[in-house]
């Protein structure tokens, strides 16, 4: 169990508890016939003592010393020679500013019972008990992992298999997993109790027991559409923004281009959609005035997902100018308006809160998101089916779709296990 505790406010999560539950499940453990070996997701990446930077400034004062400037520059006669704005903001940061003003509050004030109640349970300890780890080094990255994002613009090279011709590759013991780029584009699924291996162009991934994925790129979704539909699906876009650019660390998404997810293909009726949103208005507003409406989505809620340290400290100051310890959740249900009449007589589903707190260490994988199934499944009927679109790692129970959906499952993340 993944949650620490429960309120009103929210969740606080034990994500790390979670993973390693996820690879060695004890029917595995017990069963004197499996050979396969047991693993742990790597602790290191979850040791954050400190927060990542400390700041005082406050981002309020600065706003009103930035108004105050403008107006004072509205009254004065401009010089001809260029001087330096005294005002970095440009509108997208005065909505971002003004939307921190209005949950900040919210989260303070959540977070805050939360993180006490994970002090008096042990599961976070206070700064001073934990201040000699600081010599703790960082975990080694899977710096030579294959290119999972090129192997599927390979693969764009092969013919497609279409229509009924979509099988489902299983993951067996006795039968190897092929090799290089015919894992690419079509489904693959471990039915069994325990974690299985498969090697790819000479790197090996470790599969969680009883998952799917596709390992593909927005142009091969065929097999997917073809495979199930989905009680819930949970959606990481790659968001288009200039440090992504920057950086080149993936390949991003226009609005446009997100559009064009074939969600409703997907979803069942009163599927639960979960989109994540960077602190970016103008994503959060396309979301929630397009987006959902193009798939047939209605609004129902702004989640707020909390970053927090080992001692229960915001993993960067609330009041931050750029960095916010804070990522935002906008929940949806589909409705197909053809079946909602039906279908809405027949089934009964507790309301989604419109605001709620989930608050966990984060790993320190880059864009390592928690996983949301042990706080979603009070808000559907048990056994669902549930689905990750852009996901970068794989969950038990779990179908993941991306191009770079092994990319956590690689083996340099983790360690064996003996089994006793």
């Amino acid at each position: 169990m993944s949650v620490v505790y429960k309120n009103a406010a929210g969740w606080l999560l034990d994500e790390l508890s979670l993973i390693r539950k996820w690879y060695h499940h004890p029917a595995c453990c017990q069963h004197d016939v499996c050979t396969r070996q047991l693993y742990n997701f790597k602790e290191d990446f979850f040791l954050i003592f400190r927060p990542h930077i400390t700041n005082h400034f406050s981002a309020a004062t600065h706003l009103e010393s930035c108004l105050e400037s403008n107006q004072s520059k509205q009254t004065t006669t401009p010089e001809r020679k260029k001087r330096k704005r005294s005002c970095a903001f440009n509108q997208g940061e005065l909505d971002a500013m003004e939307y921190h003003k209005k949950v900040t509050d919210l989260i303070l004030n959540g977070a805050e019972a939360l993180v006490q109640e994970g002090l008096n349970r042990g599961f976070l300890q206070p700064f001073i008990e934990i201040k000699d780890n600081k010599s703790k080094t960082e975990p080694g990255l899977a710096t030579s992992a294959c290119q999972l994002a090129e192997l599927c613009n390979m693969a764009k090279c092969i013919p497609l298999i279409t229509g009924a011709g979509h099988k489902v590759q299983f993951l067996e013991t006795e039968i190897p997993l092929p090799q290089g780029i015919s894992i690419v584009s079509q489904i693959i699924e471990n039915k069994s109790e325990c974690p299985s291996v498969v090697d790819l162009l000479g790197e090996k991934y470790i599969i969680p027991p009883k998952s799917s994925f596709l390992l593909s790129d927005i142009s091969c979704m065929e097999p997917l559409l073809q495979y199930k539909t989905y009680n819930i699906i949970v959606i990481d876009p790659p968001w288009e923004n200039k440090s992504v650019k920057r950086s080149k660390r993936y390949s991003s998404l226009s609005p446009k281009e997100i559009k064009q997810i074939p969600l409703p293909s997907l979803a069942a009726q009163n599927c639960l959609v979960i989109t994540w949103v960077t602190n970016k208005q103008k994503h959060l507003r396309f979301v929630k005035e397009e987006l959902y409406p193009h798939w047939s989505v209605r609004t129902l809620g702004e989640w707020h997902w909390t970053k927090i340290t080992k001692s229960g400290e915001f993993v960067f100051p609330l009041d931050s100018l750029h960095k916010k310890p804070y990522e935002v959740l906008v929940l949806g249900r589909f409705q197909n308006a053809e079946n909602s009449t039906k279908s809405s007589a027949k089934i009964h589903l507790n309301p989604v809160p419109e605001h709620r707190l989930i608050v966990s260490i984060p790993c320190k994988l880059h864009s390592h998101k928690p996983p949301l199934g042990e706080v979603l499944k009070e808000y559907v009927e048990p056994g669902v089916e549930c689905l990750e679109l852009f996901a970068r790692n794989l969950q038990p129970g779990w179908t993941s779709w991306g191009n770079e959906v092994l990319k956590f499952q690689h083996m340099d993340y983790f360690t064996s296990i003996e089994k006793d």
